[in-house]
């Protein structure tokens, strides 16, 4: 878009005029912030040339955040200066020499831009370049040879070469000192231009006989200080009668002509003439006292004095050159003019653009009037050649604004949106004025940033979704996506649960969503018939600080499975597993087909078809005799009933859903066939003795099997002690005495000594107390009996070998018969 639309009117005219009179604002302030410094040429590397930050106002603890910096549209500018990052000093950061960057004019500067951003503003800073001696006086020639005849008078005046100072000013003031000689002096002639010129003068006549040469010293002194000189030896060889020199036609001769002429154009011609006869009247020409950018541009021939260029002009380089001629006979004697050559500038130096400045990417809320690109535009030619205008080209919310010194800010004229547009690409075109006109283009890519505008949208606002129950944990139930328009952080879309039925305190939740995905699992096995919807919502949140938000809702839909089977509510089940049932029905005996004899109630907590019943016959004591109605369950005689039918009839009927896989229960009736209940009364306390019969006969096969296991856990542990008992009487005993004492009952010593096992046991019997009315203590000790009599039912009566009864004991088979004929009774019965 182009700077220079702008709208007619309406509020939008309003705004224009308002963002025209901050930018014209913004160039006044840019326009005034134009610093000067001075410095010395040749000063080392870190020398301090001024406090730029302190003179753009700009504090210590700002320059972090503002970045200065220098800029130029030339690299040969930025490489002599730098800005200190601590301080905002101006540094020299490369030795300066003023000769080499600026030649022979009298003013020498160095022009760069220092830029500051937040906000990004430019400044013009200009450091002038003083010139030091730091050249001496130099002549081109290391010898001047003359040629003065003898004849020549007294006073006579030769033109001496000039010696030449690159410094300016008052360092480039030569004056000159000649060695004493009683035949020749020193004479000055100031030239137009300001150039002193020095002649030998001849003090008195020349005797070619007596002295046919003379050795001199020529100096030139400058005016610095300390001043500095340079010397050429001058060599005058007295020769025979010349006495005309070569005298040009003009003194100055002046040519204008325009730069880019080829080589070998003729500039202009000189003429020289000596009126002396034969070769002392012949001049030539050629170059006097010139630089050598004067030999490389321009060539002079030395028969006819014709200027021609030898290379290139150009303006931007020099604009005059101002150089000497000399015309010297064939006897030695010289004329000297002085050529003037003016350039004039042509339109050959197309704009140049150079970006000094680009903040990319800028953010897409950046206010209008924001500075995105500094701009630096030069055009070398001068006049209207060297005008330029700017204007961007493309179709972008940016224009253009200038600037001084001819910078140029692009600013946003308008609000960006990076979701329109991610980036802009503009062209900036620079037009100079000159005929034909010359234009040159740079591109400018401006990228937008990001900035969190915009929420995450989900592509329903509500979701439905349909899962089977008794599914398994984790299964996916359905996939939310919700999409952000930014970039990066601020479109990475996370997902959250943030309510509903199925996120209720207290409750756990029934689905869970993955946050990346937006994959909502079910959390655990769902039962259609405890819940058989609910709802939940889901928030999508995107990265962006601060974070944007939206929500949908997921309504889930249980579907039912045929997992219940039917439940019979009549005739009641059996308490029990095995036991009888309650339900009886009394059927007369005269009841005719189709008598209702009872009816079968089932429900089915299942929906639908899974929950659709029907009732079949499938076992009967006579068949033939009863029939179930297929869908209400009514249990009918199917013929009348004949007294060869037995009185207690037993019925059972299937339920069964429609399920896939069918699901089916069993209902049984027993129906007594009696005329009336006391008829039917002792069939029903039958029933119920035989029930109880069967109940005793069961608890007591129970206990009986619980007897038979203890009775084998007895068995062998008594064989266990039976084998310890063979083994003999234990270790510890035998180290004590030979007697095995069981003081107060039964006594079980350890055996280290011997055996396979760590301990052997003895089973003691205490007899009945004894009819004794003196207490004694220690009791007497009792007899041991070995297990292995329990168990082979030896008579207890028999002492046992293993044991020993003390002196004064009573015998002791006084009651151990009767106790060990018991338990051998006992385990006789058992086994």
């Amino acid at each position: 878009m182009s700077g220079g639309r702008r709208p007619s009117g309406g509020p939008g005219g309003g705004r224009a005029a308002v963002l025209g009179a901050v930018l014209l604002w913004l160039c006044w302030r840019a326009a005034a912030e134009r610093l000067r410094y001075s410095m010395a040429e040749e000063l080392p590397r870190g020398s301090l040339v001024g406090p730029l930050a302190r003179d753009l106002g700009l504090s210590a603890d700002e320059l972090p955040a503002r970045k200065l910096r220098v800029a130029s549209a030339g690299k040969k500018q930025l490489k002599y200066f730098t800005v200190s990052e601590g301080n905002g000093n101006l540094y020299v950061s490369e030795r300066l020499d003023r000769e080499e960057l600026c030649g022979e004019s009298l003013s020498c500067s160095v022009s760069f831009e220092a830029l500051v951003h937040n906000p990004l503003n430019v400044f013009h800073v200009e450091v002038a370049i003083e010139d030091v001696n730091d050249n001496s006086p130099v002549f081109r020639k290391a010898v001047l040879e003359l040629e003065i005849g003898e004849w020549t008078l007294p006073g006579t005046h030769f033109p001496l070469e000039m010696a030449r100072d690159s410094d300016v000013g008052s360092n480039s003031l030569l004056t000159y000192e000649l060695t004493s000689n009683p035949s020749f002096s020193l004479a000055v002639k100031e030239n137009p231009d300001g150039s002193k010129q020095p002649q030998l003068v001849l003090e008195r006549g020349l005797d070619r006989e007596k002295q046919s040469s003379f050795e001199l010293v020529l100096t030139a002194v400058d005016g610095g200080d300390p001043a500095r000189s340079g010397t050429v030896q001058v060599r005058v060889n007295v020769t025979d009668l010349n006495d005309n020199p070569p005298v040009f036609s003009q003194s100055i001769y002046e040519a204008r002509v325009s730069e880019n002429l080829p080589a070998g154009s003729l500039v202009l011609q000189v003429r020289a003439t000596d009126a002396d006869a034969g070769s002392n009247g012949r001049v030539s020409y050629s170059f006097g006292d010139v630089s050598e950018v004067v030999r490389a541009l321009f060539t002079v021939d030395s028969e006819s004095g014709e200027v021609r260029t030898a290379g290139p002009l150009d303006f931007e380089e020099m604009s005059k050159y101002s150089f000497e001629l000399e015309g010297t006979d064939g006897g030695g004697l010289t004329g000297h003019c002085q050529v003037q050559i003016e350039i004039t500038d042509e339109n050959d130096n197309v704009p140049e653009i150079t970006i000094l400045s680009l903040s990319s990417p800028v953010p897409e809320d950046a206010p209008v009037g924001t500075v995105v690109a500094l701009l630096k535009i030069r055009d070398r030619d001068s006049g209207e050649n060297g005008e330029v205008s700017c204007e961007l080209s493309g179709e972008a919310p940016l224009s253009i604004v200038a600037s001084s010194g001819g910078s140029y800010k692009v600013v946003t004229a308008s609000a960006l949106d990076r979701e329109q547009a991610s980036e802009h690409r503009v062209t900036v075109v620079a037009r100079d004025r000159g005929s034909p006109a010359l234009w040159s283009s740079a591109e400018l890519l401006l990228e937008v940033s990001d900035v969190n505008d915009n929420a995450p949208v989900f592509e329903e606002a509500s979701y439905s979704a349909y899962v089977r129950e008794n599914n398994a944990v984790g299964a996916l139930v359905l996939r939310v996506v919700a999409r952000d328009l930014d970039a990066g952080a601020n479109g990475r879309v996370s997902y959250w649960l943030s309510g509903g039925s199925a996120g209720a305190a207290g409750a756990a939740p029934l689905v869970s969503v993955e946050a990346r995905s937006g994959a909502v699992y079910a959390q655990r096995s769902l039962d259609y018939e405890q819940c058989r919807e609910f709802l939940v919502a889901v928030r999508a949140q995107d990265g962006g600080s601060p974070a944007r938000s939206s929500t949908a809702t997921v309504r889930v839909f249980v579907l039912d499975q045929n997992d219940n089977a039917p439940r019979v509510l009549y005739p009641p089940p059996p308490a029990a597993p095995g036991s009888v049932g309650s339900a009886f029905e009394v059927v007369p005996r005269s009841a005719s087909s189709g008598y209702l004899v009872g009816k079968v109630v089932a429900v089915d907590a299942d929906a639908g078809r899974n929950a659709w019943l029907s009732y079949e016959l499938v076992q009967a004591s006579e068949p033939a005799l009863f029939r179930v109605g297929l869908q209400s369950g009514e249990v009918r005689t199917a013929r009348a009933v004949s007294e060869r039918d037995a009185a207690k009839q037993r019925v059972v009927a299937v339920v069964k859903d429609h399920g896939e896989p069918a699901l089916s229960a069993t209902a049984t009736l027993h129906v007594v066939l009696a005329e009336s209940l006391q008829e039917a009364l002792p069939e029903l306390s039958e029933r119920a003795a035989g029930a109880e019969a069967a109940g005793e006969l069961q608890f007591y096969l129970v206990l009986a099997l619980a007897l038979l296991s203890a009775l084998l856990v007895l068995s062998v542990a008594l064989a266990v002690l039976a084998r310890l008992r063979r083994a003999g009487p234990p270790g510890v005993l035998r180290c004590l005495g030979a007697q095995r004492l069981s003081l107060a009952g039964a006594a079980f010593p350890a055996d280290f000594c011997e055996g396979t096992l760590p301990y052997s046991y003895n089973l003691c019997v205490a007899a009945p107390p004894r009819a004794n009315p003196e207490a004694a203590w220690p009791p007497p000790p009792l007899p041991i009996v070995p297990a292995e009599e329990l168990v082979a039912g030896e008579p207890c009566e028999k002492p046992s070998p293993s044991s020993s009864a003390v002196a004064g004991d009573p015998p002791a088979d006084l009651d151990a018969p009767q106790v060990c004929k018991h338990l051998h009774s006992l385990f006789l019965r058992f086994s």
